[in-house]
């Protein structure tokens, strides 16, 4: 049987894309997070990869994929455009690591932490069930999903600390 090769799609920070089983999703995270999601029956699903927490308050100027709490509407949508629900998928989440842990911890700033822990809670608030994540540490994740199977392939380059 002939299967034409899968889409590689590239994210960027803000980015977001939901997709069939012929697709495969990339990203490269620091402090960054990605939630990879997933539904075994449809084979569909998607990813974000966002920055920040949140912006704040703002003018009505549509929603921003870099920021974790937009990222999840957007993902909401999608999930809605499929006529599917959010327990329905399989939620994976990824990232959060500290990149600069000498100047971060002088400064009093922990960007990676924040994140985990905005993304933890938008999932939880909206009906998702995490079913695994590789989060915090030190260094980049590459992270690729699979929209066939729902695997996620993580690699890890550590850092020194700095």
């Amino acid at each position: 049987m002939y299967s034409a090769a899968p889409a590689d799609i590239y994210l960027l920070p803000g980015d977001i894309h939901f997709a069939t089983a012929n697709t495969r999703i990339h990203t490269v995270l620091g402090s960054c997070v990605s939630i990879a999601l997933w539904h075994p029956l449809l084979r569909i699903g998607g990813m974000c990869h966002f920055m920040l927490p949140s912006r704040g308050k703002t003018q009505n100027t549509g929603l921003d994929g870099r920021y974790a709490d937009e990222a999840i509407q957007l993902i909401l949508q999608e999930i809605e455009k499929n006529y599917t629900y959010p327990g329905e998928y399989q939620a994976k989440l990824f990232g959060g690591g500290n990149m600069f842990l000498a100047s971060c911890a002088a400064k009093g700033m922990d960007v990676a932490s924040g994140n985990i822990k905005a993304a933890r809670s938008l999932l939880t608030q909206n009906g998702f069930h995490v079913a695994t994540e590789d989060v915090g540490g030190n260094g980049y994740r590459r992270i690729i999903l699979d929209l066939y199977d729902g695997n996620v392939w993580v690699r890890h380059d550590r850092m020194n600390s700095r």
